[in-house]
């Protein structure tokens, strides 16, 4: 077993909880929050592809899946079990004494940004 994945796997866990914890009690859907906006919908006025994360986390936090899916149906449905299954990966290897290093070939980047473009054209044009 590797003590960096150890110490990492901890800061990471320590730090997720602190924002967590914040955003049990923040409620993003009500305007006046203390929470980051943003940077591009603020620039442009229009939404990312990852806006909604934010409010995607407190519904989900909080068991509400039809709310979750409203506020970023991609991001819930591809983002969250790459996620998850990067994040396991990295564990899994780090717990054995490996190094675990996500990397995505040409045209994983590809289907990534062709995603998130057609993504951010349907969530724009439809409202």
């Amino acid at each position: 077993m590797r003590n960096a994945t150890l110490r990492r796997a901890a800061a990471a866990v320590g730090v997720a909880a602190l924002g967590a914890a914040y955003l049990w009690h923040t409620n993003p859907h009500e305007p006046g929050q203390i929470l980051l906006p943003c940077p591009f919908r603020w620039a442009t006025g229009l939404l990312c592809p990852l806006c909604g994360g934010t409010r995607l986390a407190y519904d989900l936090m909080h068991g509400d899946l039809v709310a979750a899916f409203h506020d970023n149906a991609v991001l819930l449905a591809l983002g969250a079990p790459a996620a998850a299954y990067t994040i396991g990966r990295w564990l899994y290897a780090g717990l054995r004494g490996r190094r675990f290093r996500a990397r995505i070939g040409p045209r994983g980047n590809a289907v990534v940004l062709t995603v998130a473009a057609v993504w951010m054209l349907v969530r724009n044009l439809t409202g």
